[in-house]
C-alpha cells in the first residue's frame, strides 16, 4: 500500500500551561510538525497496529506540578515524571470499536509530557529540547499502540524501537 493511501492521522496539541504566562519561552516545535512525526511513525508502523480509516491522538505538554499530580492520581507516584500515556482502549492492540462508523478515527489516547523535566533531560542528554520532545513522544506513542515495559528486556526493545522512530523523522542518522 503506497503512502498517500494510508489513514491520516489527527494530532491534537494542546499548549495550554506548557510554556507560563510569565515566560517568554516558545515551544520549539510547530503543530505541523508534531502531526509530521506522528504521520510517518504511523506509516513506518502501518502493518503492526490496529486497522482504521483515521487515527486521532492528544498530546499535552504541561508543567512538572501537573504531570505530577498526575502520576500520582493514576499511577501513586507522587512524583513529577517525563511523559504518560493513557490509551484509549487499554488492550494490548487497540481496535476500532463495531458501533463506530467507519467515518470515525479510531482514538489511540493521550500523551502528556512535561517540558520543565523535558528540558532538564535535555540538558543531560546533550541535545535540544526538539530532540528530547520527539524522544518522549515518540515513547507515549509506543504506549498508545500497546507497547510497555515492565522488565529490562522489554524496556530494551522499546528503547530500540523509539531510535528506529527518531531515524524516520531525521533525528537520528540511519544505520
Amino acid at each position: 500500500m503506497s503512502s498517500s493511501l494510508k489513514p491520516s492521522l489527527t494530532v491534537d496539541v494542546n499548549f495550554q500551561d506548557a510554556f507560563f504566562a510569565s515566560s517568554t519561552a516558545t515551544c520549539p516545535v510547530a503543530v505541523n510538525e508534531w502531526t509530521k512525526w506522528c504521520q510517518a511513525w504511523l506509516d513506518a508502523m502501518y502493518d503492526e497496529i490496529p486497522q482504521a480509516n483515521a487515527y486521532e491522538l492528544s498530546l499535552r505538554l504541561t508543567t512538572d506540578e501537573e504531570i505530577q499530580t498526575l502520576n500520582d492520581r493514576y499511577r501513586n507516584l507522587d512524583r513529577p515524571t517525563d511523559v504518560l500515556a493513557f490509551a484509549a482502549l487499554e488492550v494490548e492492540l487497540p481496535q476500532m470499536p463495531e458501533e463506530f462508523s467507519e467515518l470515525e478515527p479510531l482514538y489511540l489516547g493521550d500523551i502528556i509530557i512535561s517540558v520543565e523535566t523535558a528540558e532538564r533531560q535535555a540538558g543531560q542528554q546533550g541535545h535540544s529540547l526538539t530532540v528530547e520532545l520527539a524522544w518522549l513522544t515518540s515513547h507515549g506513542f509506543l504506549h498508545l499502540l500497546g507497547w510497555d515495559h515492565p522488565d529490562d528486556s522489554t524496556l530494551a526493545t522499546m528503547l530500540d524501537r523509539q531510535e528506529k522512530l527518531l531515524k524516520i523523522i531525521g533525528f537520528l542518522s540511519q544505520d
